[in-house]
């Protein structure tokens, strides 16, 4: 079996399988994730095909959360085929609007003609930031910060509640928002006292053999250094059903690095992660992700900016932990003859990056197989933080007003605790309601394992 380097604490800093049967099973998600093919037939990453094809329907616009709340905000289709054709005619610079995207990427999944808006945004905030922002301004400094979050998480977790006393102070919080811009209306999130590299590395690392049933699992950073629970539910819940989970080296999936226009940052991660799992996938393993936007990471963004060997190969066996579970095991009867301990009723949230991939309504698949346990749909609405965008004293109030839909059907829902797949999706859950917020993978493990109790 090959060393996935259980003995490593980092998470380093900062899909559908190709060879799966084309019937899923009962158990699976309505719908398939199918990522858009840009240029098929060239290595090039030429988008002008993508570009041609929008014939300005506005749907992008009116499914978009930041227009829908901001009257200055041109648009995802300014943002992308229309801006894109305007650099082909030698136009200068980028429009700065497009530091007003938030990546939430409901445009691709609205557009009914494929056009790769996200793409088109993500190589437009990365000219901008290359060519248009001054590496010596406070804007960069903060780019730079919030999209390596797991060089913070590092530094952090190795005095843990040292640092949660520091970045817990007001002075700080004010400072950082002065200085940076990094908003001090939001409670930094707190360092958990035991990573769970370090606690995979503490148990033995896998307690499964399999040669048939394995998984690798990429945890990204947040699950490492501030919800370790999240990723021993996974671990736990898989092992459950007999599979040997694999924790290589890896570093962040990236998606913070595209939010923010560091393309340079998030390929470095890239060519580290498709090293490694793709090692893995030749050993007979997939790749399951705890969190929706490292899948999307994965499975769509990667294959659409990079050209690195075996990207393909990562991105269609890369996916969603619980829609893996759907597709290859009886979920939901496991689930009907399990029972679930002192769970409280559940408001959950579906986060955009969950939708996009066709996995909107998967926990509420899984919740209503689980008896005396009751998950309400909270609505469609954007939560409105799009991971690092709703940290940026400038982008605040708009990430707060693009939530008030969901904070007002969570105040509305007979329920005690939020639910999501997103870490920072909780966050805003959690600050614009109060509600504690849990992964589903969490209800999972708390049903089907002795080892987890839901008031851990």
């Amino acid at each position: 079996m090959r060393d996935t380097d259980s003995s490593d604490d980092r998470a380093t800093d900062g899909g559908v399988d190709a060879d799966a049967p084309d019937d899923p099973g009962p158990d699976a998600g309505a719908d398939a994730f199918d990522p858009v093919q840009v240029f098929p037939d060239s290595g090039e990453m030429d988008l002008r095909p993508g570009a041609d094809s929008c014939y300005k329907c506005s749907t992008c616009d009116t499914n978009c959360p930041v227009a829908e709340v901001d009257d200055e905000f041109p648009g995802p289709k300014f943002q992308g085929p229309e801006q894109w054709r305007l650099s082909r005619d030698d136009a200068p610079e980028v429009d700065p609007s497009i530091e007003a995207c938030s990546n939430c990427m409901r445009c691709d999944h609205a557009c009914p003609t494929d056009v790769p808006l996200s793409q088109m945004h993500n190589t437009a905030r990365g000219t901008y930031v290359d060519d248009q922002l001054s590496t010596f301004s406070a804007t960069y400094l903060r780019k730079k910060i919030l999209a390596n979050y797991g060089r913070l998480g590092r530094l952090g977790s190795t005095f843990p509640r040292l640092t949660n006393v520091v970045m817990g102070n007001s002075l700080v919080r004010s400072v950082t928002d002065r200085v940076l811009g990094i908003t001090n209306e939001r409670e930094f999130p707190t360092f958990a006292r035991q990573t769970f590299r370090s606690w995979w590395a503490e148990r033995g690392g896998a307690q499964v053999e399999s040669e048939e049933r394995r998984v690798a699992y990429f945890h990204g950073d947040y699950a490492n250094y501030n919800t370790p629970d999240v990723g021993k539910a996974l671990v736990r819940v898989f092992e459950h059903f007999g599979y040997e989970v694999a924790v290589p080296r890896q570093r962040c999936s990236g998606t913070p690095m595209f939010a923010n226009g560091m393309l340079g940052d998030a390929r470095r991660a890239a060519e580290v992660n498709v090293a490694e799992f793709g090692a893995l996938i030749e050993e007979g393993y997939d790749v399951v992700c705890s969190c929706t936007s490292c899948s999307m990471a994965l499975r769509q963004e990667y294959p659409e900016l990079f050209d690195i060997e075996g990207i393909d190969r990562v991105a269609a066996n890369t996916y969603d932990a619980i829609e893996y579970l759907r597709i290859h095991e009886d979920l939901s009867g496991a689930l009907a003859a399990a029972s679930a301990t002192d769970v409280p009723n559940l408001a959950y949230h579906a986060p955009c990056h969950a939708r996009n991939q066709g996995l909107a309504e998967q926990a509420l698949a899984v919740g209503g197989a689980i008896d005396d346990v009751a998950v309400e749909d909270v609505g469609d609405s954007c939560s409105g933080i799009s991971g690092t965008y709703g940290w940026k004293s400038p982008h605040y109030e708009t990430s707060m007003a693009i939530g008030e839909q969901m904070f007002e059907h969570m105040d509305a829902a007979d329920a005690e605790t939020g639910m999501t797949e997103c870490p920072t999706c909780a966050m805003q859950m959690e600050h614009g309601t109060g509600y504690e917020v849990r992964h589903t993978l969490e209800l999972l493990a708390a049903t089907l394992t002795e080892e987890t109790e839901w008031a851990e």
